[in-house]
């Protein structure tokens, strides 16, 4: 079971996820709270979450100096931003303090769902679709990218189907729907080709993709 902190000031936002992630056999929200302080008060009294998943902006204690206090005194627990906010110095900063996920409000709840199981899975840090694709077209708009010395990596029919639809920012759950499969299938085939790229996450073998011009 992934155990879940909750911490949304917005109570519509908080409820709202809280039902989303009970839908989940794997997952429990086992406390929530308003605000960065309250969220704090509740590890101190003895609440052990795998994650917390937390708004950058907090009434009192804001959600950098929550995740600061994490780290300093909960380095086990990872956190997700879960934000409306979606400019470079916020996420760079995030993830800087010790952030493991940023994820938009905006994010579809497969994606959410997704990340958490990933992320209780693996030590790599995740960032929204939406998030990767944005910067990786600011980067593709640069100047002075090149695709010089790189190989391109070998992949099979089944593999460039899904690289085609991971690059037009469908999830892994839509990506099994559309080619009659299941997730996990989707799921073992993405890493499966980051590792023959060499790159680290999603965003950077949609990179790859382009600069090879293995999806348009």
């Amino acid at each position: 079971m992934i155990k879940i902190l909750l911490v949304e000031d917005q109570t519509v936002v908080r409820v709202g996820v809280r039902l989303l992630l009970e839908k989940e056999g794997d997952i429990e929200v086992i406390a929530e709270a308003g605000s960065g302080k309250d969220a704090l008060q509740l590890l101190a009294e003895g609440h052990k979450p795998d994650i917390i998943i937390t708004d950058i902006n907090l009434p009192h204690t804001t959600g950098f100096e929550l995740l600061t206090q994490v780290r300093q005194t909960f380095p086990e627990i990872k956190v997700i931003i879960l934000s409306t906010v979606d400019e470079d110095k916020y996420i760079v900063e995030a993830f800087k303090t010790g952030a493991t996920a940023y994820m938009l409000k905006s994010v579809k709840p497969v994606e959410l769902i997704f990340a958490i199981r990933h992320i209780h899975l693996h030590t790599e840090r995740f960032l929204c679709n939406q998030l990767a694709l944005k910067l990786l077209e600011r980067f593709l708009r640069t100047p002075e990218v090149s695709s010089k010395g790189i190989t391109i990596m070998d992949v099979s029919k089944r593999e460039l189907e899904i690289l085609t639809l991971i690059a037009e920012g469908y999830t892994n759950q839509e990506i099994a729907d559309q080619l009659f499969t299941s997730k996990r299938t989707v799921e073992i085939h993405r890493q499966n080709m980051i590792e023959k790229a060499g790159v680290r996450n999603t965003a950077a073998l949609v990179r790859y993709a382009m600069l090879n011009n293995m999806v348009a």
